[in-house]
């Protein structure tokens, strides 16, 4: 359908408002600004939408009540989630993005079918890869939910076959489509299989995955719903559900790289590869009982004020769950105020998804310029007197240096093992997400650890550390 020149330009106004607020999304000092512009982008393409095209009173009335609502519990949603269970939220979105395309282009189909099926070739390309593509998009968006919540498919779910049955889905999907192109019978109904085999292949997909590179997947994915949006909007005629799903995708295709690269794990071996989250020869709960070094706060702070004059802090999930950000700013503090040098090193994953520890830390009032990147902090690490690692495992795990088939070898860690003195705040010596033990925690010589709550434990230090200073 053909769109009036004054909403095309709103639409061009919408898209330059999602493309600015991606860019204000570069920095935890702005991102906030940013997720809002978007999103007044989404609105003014919504509202000229819905008075741009005709309908009946009752379509209206429906529209914006299911609107309406879908806009209640996504706000309730928002503001109630935890940021520990932020990956499973955007996996949640994003599938909800995945399974729209998906239906949109089923709809579409139908309603060409319903009207003698006299459709451009390429239009009907365009809406088969939206069915194909978001359905697979959703369903396996739903199967990272599921192993990031705990709920089921633990770990990396595997059958023997399972590489050829998945090629088989595949090319049986391409032959639905070719048929139903090519004039077959019944082609409402092979569309409605055709949406079925992208569910199934997106199931079959995603749970060979391992915890270790479950948030390069739910990258994956959100590039799929974006690229499905897209051949949505193609379908329809609409600009703006191109053009966003455009940015969906290829901001999407770019982070999975940028990730993939910085955890050392090819696409390739993270979809086909099978990675357990219980690897060999480092598997945890092997049963040997292992001497640690342990202490107490006063222990801790002690070797932070009298033994350190440099310090790095490295965050991970458990200081997300212990909503632990505003102890370790404040301990922070009290170091520096010491005359204390004290840095924080950002693995790319640490929380689980990238950028997580630096919103965290942001809300904290840590500054900018005292979080680093693994590669700008990694040869740091040889020169620092003491390395306090809170809630972190698999992002500090040496056994990543080593050869094999364990989830996280041939991952870039941070070198925390190389530092002279290691303090690992933790509750137990419970394996992280990866599933395997971590053998600095029995690093006797060089490694102490507080088994404590990780804002517990800070708060504890920092008013340990006041107190001797």
């Amino acid at each position: 359908m053909a769109l009036s020149t004054g909403t095309t330009l709103v639409y061009l106004f919408a898209a330059a408002l999602f493309i600015f607020g991606i860019r204000l999304l570069r920095s935890p000092q702005t991102a906030r600004a940013g997720n809002l512009v978007a999103a007044v982008g989404m609105f003014v393409a919504f509202v000229v939408t819905f008075f741009e095209f005709p309908a009946e009173a009752l379509t209206l009335v429906l529209i914006a009540v299911v609107v309406g609502l879908g806009s209640a519990v996504g706000g309730v949603i928002a503001v109630r989630v935890p940021m520990t269970s932020m990956p499973q939220f955007v996996a949640a979105f994003n599938g909800v993005g995945g399974g729209a395309a998906a239906l949109i282009g089923f709809s579409e189909f139908y309603e060409i079918q319903l009207a003698g099926g006299d459709e451009n070739l390429v239009i009907l390309l365009f809406i088969f890869f939206s069915i194909l593509v978001g359905g697979l998009s959703f369903a396996g968006s739903v199967i990272a939910f599921v192993k990031l919540e705990e709920l089921a498919f633990g770990g990396s779910v595997t059958f023997p076959g399972q590489k050829v049955v998945n090629a088989g889905l595949f090319v049986l999907a391409i032959a639905l489509m070719v048929t139903v192109l090519a004039g077959g019978p019944v082609p409402v109904l092979f569309a409605g299989i055709l949406l079925a085999l992208a569910l199934l292949l997106g199931v079959l997909l995603v749970i060979p995955i391992g915890g270790a590179d479950m948030p390069i997947v739910i990258s994956l994915l959100n590039a799929f719903t974006g690229v499905a949006a897209a051949a949505s909007g193609m379908a329809l005629g609409n600009t703006v559900l191109i053009i966003a799903g455009a940015l969906v995708g290829a901001s999407g295709t770019i982070l999975t790289y940028l990730m993939s690269n910085a955890l050392g794990r090819p696409l390739s071996k993270i979809l086909f590869g099978a990675v357990a989250a219980a690897g060999t020869g480092a598997a945890a709960g092997d049963g040997e009982e292992k001497p640690v070094t342990s202490g107490g706060a006063d222990d801790v702070a002690a070797t932070l004020a009298y033994d350190a004059d440099s310090v790095i802090f490295i965050p991970g999930y458990g200081l997300a769950v212990a909503q632990a950000q505003g102890a370790i700013a404040d301990l922070m503090r009290t170091l520096e105020a010491q005359g204390k040098d004290v840095k924080f090193a950002i693995h790319p994953v640490a929380g689980r998804m990238p950028g997580h520890m630096n919103v965290l830390l942001a809300e904290a009032d840590v500054p900018a310029e005292k979080m680093f990147d693994l590669e700008d902090i990694n040869d740091q690490f040889a020169e620092t007197d003491a390395v306090v690692i809170v809630g972190a495992n698999d992002v500090v795990n040496p056994t990543a240096r080593e050869d094999g088939d364990n989830p996280i070898a041939g991952m870039p860690i941070l070198n925390a093992d190389h530092a002279k003195r290691v303090v690992i705040v933790k509750r137990s010596l419970s394996p992280g997400f990866a599933g395997i033990d971590n053998p600095l925690f029995y690093d006797q010589d060089k490694t102490m650890m507080l088994f404590s709550d990780a804002k517990q434990g800070l708060e504890g230090v920092t008013q340990s550390v006041k107190n001797q200073g």
